[in-house]
């Protein structure tokens, strides 16, 4: 079963001064941290401050392509952790066929703000970050979780790179 989400903001891991995207569930109280990349958090930031760029960006040239080639996307899907690894999967559809694309779950998520479609992520991803959580023998992670957990509206700010 697919869970929607939405971005609810971006933010510095203050453990590993990583950036995080915060997904919530779009019915709930549920929270996925997604750590990547700085240049996949700039790309989600972008838009989400909608800071227009002199030139294209590499997800703004995908979402050309794709108008160019008449593929919309439906969705995207954070489908899989494993090894604490997230996996996505893009969903478009041309001419009345569905495509999956695999993806990168920061890439998936910048091409969804920029063609406003819905984010989902698979209900087995949100148990298994949770039961990893819960079993880490790391203290820092456990420190992390119950931080994130705590987050009200105003600490999801504006993310700045």
């Amino acid at each position: 079963m697919e869970v929607e989400m939405k971005i609810r903001g971006l933010m510095m891991d203050p453990v590993t001064n990583m950036p995080i995207v915060i997904l919530k569930d779009v019915n709930g109280n549920t929270i996925l941290p997604i750590w990547v990349g700085i240049y996949e958090a700039n790309a989600i930031a972008l838009e989400i401050e909608k800071v227009s760029t002199p030139r294209p960006m590499t997800h703004d040239l995908l979402k050309s392509i794709l108008q160019g080639l008449s593929a919309t996307v439906r969705k995207v899907v954070v489908s899989e952790l494993r090894d604490d690894t997230f996996y996505a999967v893009i969903w478009l559809e041309k001419d009345g066929q569905l495509i999956s694309v695999d993806s990168r779950p920061s890439d998936a998520l910048a091409l969804a703000l920029r063609v406003d479609c819905p984010i989902y992520v698979e209900d087995s991803v949100l148990k298994s970050s949770r039961m990893a959580a819960a079993v880490s023998d790391k203290v820092n992670n456990e420190e992390l979780r119950r931080w994130l957990e705590g987050l009200n509206d105003e600490d999801l700010g504006r993310y700045k790179m």
